[in-house]
Order: C-alpha cells, then sequence, then structure tokens
C-alpha cells in the first residue's frame, strides 16, 4: 500500500533504548519525501516502556489519533522478549479499537525495527500487516518498505558514491578470497610491563612502532541475557575474556557493562531493569575479570552516578587503560543517568581532574552522540575540539579521539573523510609537548547488515575508510576500535571478535599494498574531500571562536551548559529535558548529498557565523536560567 498526501508517519521507541539514529534518519527520508512525521516524546517512550498496562496503552492511543496518525514505526533493539510482547500488546489494543485500516480504521501500516530475531518472529506472529527492518538497509529499500513510490523521493537522496561502490569491490575481494583467515596473531610482548599493573596503551602502542605498523584492535564485549543469573552473566563475561586474552588477537577489553552498573554500581538493584550489557556490581568482580583477562588492556563505561568514585574504582580494579567520558550525555537528557546537565558537566569535569592525576588517557565519548541526535557535521567537529581543550585544560595529557564512520549510515564515504581529517586538524592544534592526540576510528553504529558474509564486506570496506583518512602516514589510525560483523544480527563471540579482528588487520595491510602499488585512488589528492574539509574546518574556526567570545569561561561546567543550552551546538533530536534546552533543538538539520547541514524553514542551508548569531542571542535568557538552578539546587 503507498503512502499518499496526508498520510502522517509516527515513530516511537521505549525510553529503555537508546538507539534513535535509525528512526532519526528515517524521518529526514519521509520529510524530504513530503510527508509529515512526528516522533513519540519522553511520555510516550515511557509509556511504551510499560505497554502492558492499560493507562500506558490509552496514553499511546490517544496520542495517534490526536495526531491523526495514518502509519506507526516503532524501534527496539535489546530484549528480544521484551520486543515481542511490546508489539503484541500495541497490536492487540490497536485492534480492540478497531484502528487498523481493514477494520475501518485509520492505521494503514506498522513497521518494526529491531534485531533480525525479533524480526522474524514479529514477521510470523503479524504477517501482512508489519514490515520490519534489521538493519543495513539502504535509502532505497528503506523507503520502499515505508510505502514511499519511487516518483516521490528526490534524485540527491538516491545518488551514491563511486567511492563507496570501489570501497565494497575491494572488500569483496577480502571475504571472497578467505585469505584473511591465515592472519595471525601480533606480537605485542616487546616490553617489560606488558600485561602488567604497570602497563599503558601509550607503552603498547610505542613498543610496536615498527613496520609493517599493526594497529591496537579494541574490542566492545558484553554477553547478557535477561533470564540468567547475574552472577552467571558476570561468569560468562569471565570465560569470555580469558578466550579473548588467550587467542592473542585483541589488545584493549572494552567491557560492556550493563546499565546498572552504571547508575546503581553496589547497591541493591531489586527487580530495576538491566538495559543490557554485563551486570558487574562489585570490586571484586572487576578484580576477577582483571585477573582473568592478562595480558589484555581493560576499559569501560564511565559511570552516570557517582561518577569521580567509579572512575577510581576502575583505576583500583582493572586499571584502565583510559578513561571515557561524554560530557553533555548519558543524564537526563538522553535517559542515559540520573544527573541535569549542569549536575553531569561538573562531575564529569571534578573526574577529568582525578584522570589528570592518574596519567591516563581521556576518551571523549562524545560527538557521534551528537550524530545520534540529528547534528550536523560541523557540530561533530566542533563538540570534539571543545571536549579535547577542557581536557587539556584540567591536565589530561593524553587524548584518544574516537571517530564514528558512517554516522549517520547515509553518509557518503568522501563526506567521512573530509569530517574526519577536518576533526583532526582542529583538535591536533592543541597539540605540543603535554598534549597527545591519538585517532581512533569505528565503524557506525547501525552500519552492518544483518546478512553475515554482506556484513564482513563492510567491515572490510570500512577500514579501507579508515585508512585514506591519513593515507600516507602507516601509523595511523594507531588503535581502531573493531565492531564486529555480527553487530546486526546477534552478540559478537570470542569466535566473531577474533576473524573481525582478523578481517580488519588483514584488509588495511591489503589496502596499503594496493596503494603502494597505484591500483586504488590516492585519496589524499581528491578534490572533493579537500574541498569540504576546508569547509568544515573554516566552519568549526566560526563556532569555536563565537563560543570563545561571547561565552564566558567557555571551558568549564557553566560554560558548557550554557554552549549547549544556547545553541551553539544544535540536536534537533533531542528527546529529554526539550523545554530547558528548546534552544539547542530549535535549529533544523538535513541531509545533503551525504553530509549533513544545518537549514533552515526553507531547505537553505544556514551558514555558521547565523548560528552563532543564534546562539549568541540566547546566551543572556541561558545564563538567568543556569544561575536560578545554581540558587536552587545549591551548587
Amino acid at each position: 500500500m503507498f503512502a499518499v498526501d496526508g498520510d502522517v508517519f509516527a515513530f516511537i521507541k521505549p525510553s529503555l533504548d537508546a538507539h534513535t539514529l535509525g528512526i532519526n534518519a528515517a524521518t529526514e527520508l519521509l520529510r524530504d519525501c513530503g510527508y509529515r512525521v512526528i516522533i513519540g516524546d519522553k511520555d510516550i517512550a515511557k509509556a511504551m516502556n510499560d505497554i502492558k498496562y492499560e493507562v500506558n496503552r490509552q496514553k499511546v492511543l490517544d496520542w495517534i489519533r490526536r495526531n491523526k496518525v495514518t502509519q506507526i514505526g516503532l524501534s527496539y533493539r535489546l530484549d528480544q522478549d521484551e520486543a515481542v510482547n511490546m508489539v503484541g500488546y500495541f497490536m492487540n489494543e490497536l485492534k480492540n479499537n478497531n484502528m487498523l485500516s481493514y477494520q475501518g480504521g485509520p492505521i494503514k501500516s506498522m513497521f518494526f525495527a529491531g534485531l533480525p530475531k525479533t524480526c522474524e518472529i514479529i514477521e510470523g506472529e503479524h504477517k501482512g500487516f508489519i514490515r520490519t527492518f534489521r538493519g543495513g538497509e539502504s535509502v532505497r529499500e528503506s523507503l520502499t518498505k515505508m510505502g514511499v513510490p519511487e516518483e516521490r523521493i528526490p534524485k540527491d537522496i538516491l545518488e551514491g558514491s563511486l567511492y563507496d561502490d570501489l570501497r565494497m569491490e575491494f572488500g569483496k575481494d577480502i571475504i571472497n578470497s578467505g585469505e584473511y583467515d591465515s592472519f595471525k596473531p601480533v606480537a605485542r610482548a616487546a616490553y617489560d610491563e606488558y600485561g602488567t599493573k604497570e602497563d599503558t596503551v601509550v607503552k603498547r602502542l610505542d613498543s610496536n612502532m615498527r613496520k609493517p605498523f599493526m594497529p591496537l584492535m579494541r574490542a566492545h564485549v558484553g554477553p547478557y541475557s535477561s533470564s540468567v543469573d547475574r552472577l552467571d552473566s558476570v561468569k560468562e563475561f569471565i570465560s569470555w575474556a580469558k578466550e579473548l586474552a588467550d587467542a592473542g588477537y585483541l589488545d584493549i577489553l572494552s567491557i560492556g557493562t550493563s546499565q546498572l552498573t552504571q547508575s546503581n554500581f553496589g547497591e541493591d538493584w531489586e527487580d530495576k531493569p538491566n538495559g543490557g550489557g554485563v551486570p558487574i556490581n562489585s570490586p571484586e568482580e572487576y578484580r576477577m575479570i582483571w585477573n582473568a583477562s592478562r595480558p589484555l588492556l581493560l576499559r569501560t563505561y564511565a559511570g552516570t552516578k557517582n561518577i569521580p568514585e567509579l572512575a577510581k574504582i576502575y583505576e583500583e580494579t582493572i586499571n584502565i587503560c583510559w578513561h571515557a567520558l561524554s560530557l553533555w550525555w548519558f543524564n537526563r537528557l538522553d535517559g542515559r543517568g540520573p544527573y541535569d546537565l549542569y549536575t553531569n558537566l561538573k562531575q564529569h569535569i571534578e573526574t577529568l581532574k582525578y584522570i589528570a592525576k592518574t596519567n591516563k588517557p581521556f576518551e571523549p565519548n562524545l560527538p557521534h552522540h551528537f550524530a545520534f541526535r540529528g547534528a550536523d557535521d560541523v557540530t561533530y567537529i566542533v563538540s570534539a575540539y571543545l571536549a579535547a581543550k577542557l581536557a587539556k585544560k584540567m591536565g589530561v595529557r593524553i587524548l584518544i579521539l574516537q571517530n564514528m564512520l558512517n554516522t549517520p549510515r547515509y553518509t557518503w564515504g568522501i563526506q567521512d573523510l573530509a569530517k574526519s581529517r577536518a576533526m583532526l586538524t582542529l583538535v591536533k592544534t592543541l597539540e605540543d609537548s603535554n598534549f597527545r592526540v591519538i585517532l581512533q576510528p569505528r565503524a557506525g553504529l547501525d552500519y552492518f547488515r544483518p546478512d553475515l558474509e554482506e556484513a564482513k564486506i563492510q567491515l572490510a570496506a570500512v577500514t579501507a575508510l579508515m585508512d585514506d583518512i591519513d593515507p600516507h602516514d602507516e601509523t595511523s589510525p594507531p588503535i581502531i576500535h573493531v565492531v564486529s560483523y555480527s553487530e546486526a544480527s546477534h552478540l559478537a563471540t570470542p569466535n566473531i571478535i577474533n576473524e573481525s579482528i582478523k578481517i580488519t588487520q588483514f584488509s588495511l595491510q591489503k589496502y596499503r599494498e594496493l596503494r603502494r602499488d597505484g591500483k586504488i585512488e590516492d585519496m589524499s589528492r581528491n578534490e572533493d574531500v579537500q574541498e569540504r574539509m576546508l569547509e568544515l574546518v573554516e566552519s568549526g574556526k566560526t563556532i569555536i571562536s563565537g563560543i570563545e567570545k561571547h561565552v564566558d569561561n567557555p571551558y568549564s561546567a557553566e560554560g558548557f551548559y550554557k554552549i549547549f543550552a544556547a545553541g551553539f551546538l544544535p540536536v534537533p533530536y533531542l528527546w529529554g529535558e526539550v523545554d530547558e534546552f528548546k534552544y539547542a533543538k530549535a535549529l533544523r538539520t538535513k541531509p545533503v548529498k551525504g553530509s549533513v547541514k544545518v537549514v533552515d524553514e526553507n531547505n537553505r542551508v544556514v551558514k555558521s557565523d547565523k548560528v552563532v548569531d543564534y546562539a549568541n542571542g540566547n546566551l543572556k535568557e541561558v545564563a538567568y536560567i543556569l544561575n536560578q538552578k545554581v540558587d536552587i539546587i545549591g551548587i
């Protein structure tokens, strides 16, 4: 059934699920095709968490009727059983109220985005009415599934990139040959502190600067099942850690802890929802992981409550190889933590001061979180620079610069290269004898397709993209955050993680060999990339200079609060605290030829100096609100 003029699309996700990028991307695509789209707010997201209760079902139905919705999209990428039950309760409520089109109601179709197995079950239970999205669908596939006639799809949306196509061909050659499977672990034990409490990521990196250079491999690991006892889940993770350590492919094990580990560490969790991840709840459990994982370097999520205290526990138990903080995120803004933004910033700055004393690196877990909420490419870059400069001012000496590529998923490769180089250019202006920047690229969170062979090809292709960021420096990237190819299908086991590392290391060496032989384009000379990079650098400098000119003491909790609240860093898809941060949410963005730019109500690109003028005009009101907040909460 095709969508027509007058159709209203609505997207809803439970607040437990932090994955919003797919919904935001689909929203913009549909709007570009001329449809009205609404997204369920915080209250609707909370109602979907507990849709089994009648009062919550009624709240969602009233919202649907009030907005004259005709097409509904649901998204839930966490627990399979919870997702199936959520959709079941919701569909029954729609049927009981004669809301479906075949009953004479307004709802013409429904869509569900989730894990592949969940989608398979939902398709079976609701055959013919719910169309599912398992991840990795192209723009054309996505819009067709949502009933958009091809003649309504703007030509720009369907444009591809020759560079992306060529990298995918490279990936096919890598995977079809199967040669990557013979790749052997890299011998890293070339220094005395290797694997001990005195080991650091800098020592490991510096001791491995030999040819051919093999980047350090980081992977995020977090097995969890809601049907398994908490301690059994922890024991399973410990066995995985030992298995990965023994195999020798992984260098940095990133512990994927649960929401409760981050927000309620050491407390009685009772029946609170875990939110996925390893449910670690004591220092002793961290010590057990440390002992089992020798000689791996370890790191984990920062806390979302009592943040400095948890950072100290990480130092004492796992000798954390670097700390990661999200500054503006992992609080009430995104539903990932209990603090308001100002309190969160104060805690993070206190934690940065502690990190500086430990002489450990700091990773701003940051730019991609802006991208998840609709930020433009300039905001992505500027947020990284601001975090880096704050860290330097707090005494941090080493910065791990994480760069999530393919975010949003429809980003073209040449735009990714331009964005990456512009970010590196700006952040590296801060480098001196007391401050070092270490690049760590990774694939996008929703980049991979659920088909495992296709995903392997994508992994090889994105590795080539990483190498093209700085194609003539064989020590770049120094660290790669390897996202396992099974990301869109199922949890990555140790075997899958190791295979993903093999693909990544082998692809990197093969791509460099092709470059040396002149068989691929030298992307350092690509004019489109260079032109866009210079545009982004200049735009970034405009925003940064505007912030430093107009915001008092910008590199402080007060300064960072004002920068965000005034709208210097636009986030049109902000979910939480929308009244307090209306200016942050007010500016629109949209995809423009594989990039993301700020646009006005007529879809014309807004220059960065106009963003500065807009935000500067809001600073007095924002400062007044902040002063009231400080007076009320007494901090």
